[in-house]
């Protein structure tokens, strides 16, 4: 190896950027629907009725695509978080719960418009339970 290629490598290693938050792992559940609470609570009056109406819209559509019989038979609750984009889309989900529709529903949220948030970076969630 030539001394100019090996001064290169060691230039390009020494170089390299520091690692910056993008590049961490991702926030665990739990820190992600902590703060779906916290963003949700923050949002009031008609912007608040928006966004419920958002979210009920959404969760309507997909519960509508994943109606398939297979899923039909598990009753387990399930929670669904979402970051959302500054245009309110889909950018990353977060799910508890095992359930055949929750693994559905998260699917299927991706992707999705929900509403404008009042900022990029908002969570929002969805918690779905079939007891009275």
């Amino acid at each position: 190896m030539s001394l100019s290629i090996l001064t290169a490598l060691l230039l390009a290693t020494q170089s390299a950027p520091p690692a910056t938050a993008s590049d961490a792992s991702p926030i665990p559940y739990s820190e992600a629907k902590r703060q779906a609470d916290a963003d949700e609570a923050s949002v009031t009056g008609q912007a608040h009725e928006d966004m419920l109406s958002s979210q009920g819209a959404l969760l309507d559509a997909g519960i509508a695509a994943c109606a398939r019989d297979d899923l039909r038979d598990d009753f387990t609750p399930f929670t669904i978080v979402m970051k959302l984009s500054k245009t309110g889309m889909v950018q990353q989900t977060w799910r508890q719960g095992t359930s055949p529709l929750g693994i559905c529903l998260q699917r299927y949220v991706r992707d999705k418009t929900v509403f404008t948030p009042p900022r990029d970076g908002f969570f929002m969630s969805f918690e779905v339970s079939f007891t009275k």
